[in-house]
């Protein structure tokens, strides 16, 4: 059973926070900061026409909060700028993914939506190039403990992050959407195939449709930190509902889930986001998604688990289990990421010898 916390509330039924008291909004906010959906609430209230009968005091938390993401915006918006500016000569088609793609490609998800890095995607066989005209552009590596290169260069689906010198931005660049050591492979050269131009644009592509849902069910579902959980999902939520306008999508959603091998991801994230968002599904669809289901007992705990850690990080959305939950699902995540005794050497690595080098 989902708990009805005010998060919840407010993002299932904006119309109901006009009625909210002064305490009642006062730990909505504290809920909201925590899940970094607090512009988006605000934005459900401005759509609607509600912004104005908020009370004084939480209605400008509301609005400095948009004037934050409005801000955010921009800076993405530049940042996007220097990036293509940056490989404009590397000749390397650039996808964006992610919080970058929403705000580029002016898509629901964008709407108040706040971000620490700019993702994107390129042929493995490029990683080289890319990363050199990237330095020379000013953006430098992270990560320079020797044990975090090679789980980076070696194992994972990216470059160690980067991080501009002057503006201290950071890009994420991927060369897939899972690591190669992983269980699932989802075929980047099919993503990338797929991608389509920003409009506008002539040098920037996102992931079409099916798949950026199918991409953002991924980056929830196997990953080793949720403290932005609830924004993920509310991501994935904004996303079906857009999408679900277009003639085709639910059923290219389905056929892509099955071609990519990730039903499994597919199948939580539709369960999740009608059980928490009530994102409206055609029925059809969520029968087509059971073949991504999981056995009966794994079903349970992984629905004891997520519906805990998708929760803002916050006192008032735990209890005594939420801490565990979070800690198994790190280990979950891990786990899906590489095999057992890789695991077992990576987990063990962070545990005693990152520290004591820290």
């Amino acid at each position: 059973m989902i708990p009805d916390y005010l998060i919840i509330q407010a993002l299932r039924e904006p119309d109901a926070l006009v009625s909210l008291s002064l305490p009642d909004w006062d730990l909505l906010i504290r809920q909201a900061r925590r899940a970094n959906l607090l512009a988006r609430i605000c934005i459900l209230l401005d759509e609607r026409g509600l912004l104005e009968q908020v009370p004084q005091k939480p209605r400008e938390h509301l609005k400095w909060s948009r004037v934050i993401s409005e801000k955010h915006v921009q800076a993405v918006h530049w940042e996007v700028t220097q990036i293509r500016q940056a490989l404009a000569k590397a000749g390397v088609p650039v996808v964006l993914l992610k919080g970058a793609a929403y705000v580029m490609a002016k898509l629901p998800p964008a709407k108040g939506r706040l971000f620490s890095d700019i993702d994107i995607i390129v042929p493995k066989a490029s990683l080289n190039a890319v990363e050199a005209t990237l330095m020379l552009h000013g953006w430098a590596a992270t990560h320079h403990d020797a044990y975090d290169q090679r789980y980076y260069r070696t194992w994972m689906h990216e470059l160690p992050p980067m991080q501009h010198i002057k503006r201290m931005t950071v890009i994420d660049v991927h060369h897939a959407i899972l690591p190669e050591t992983a269980a699932l492979h989802p075929d980047s050269v099919k993503l990338r195939t797929a991608a389509q131009l920003i409009e506008g644009y002539d040098d920037l592509k996102v992931f079409a449709p099916a798949d950026m849902v199918l991409h953002s069910a991924v980056h929830l579902f196997h990953n080793d930190q949720l403290d932005q959980g609830l924004r993920d999902l509310v991501d994935i939520d904004s996303l079906l509902r857009h999408f679900s306008s277009l003639p085709a999508f639910w059923p290219s959603l389905s056929v892509r889930a099955h071609e990519l091998e990730l039903t499994r991801p597919l199948f939580y994230a539709l369960r999740y986001t009608v059980n928490i968002l009530n994102t409206p599904v055609p029925s059809d669809m969520i029968k087509v998604a059971q073949s991504g289901r999981p056995n009966p007992l794994t079903l349970i705990i992984t629905d004891q688990l997520f519906e805990r850690a998708l929760m803002p990080v916050h006192k008032s959305c735990s209890d005594w289990l939420t801490g565990a939950a979070r800690q198994m699902l790190y280990i979950r995540a891990t786990w899906l990421r590489m095999p057992r005794l890789l695991l077992a050497r990576h987990l063990f690595h962070k545990a005693f010898i990152s520290p004591k080098s820290e």
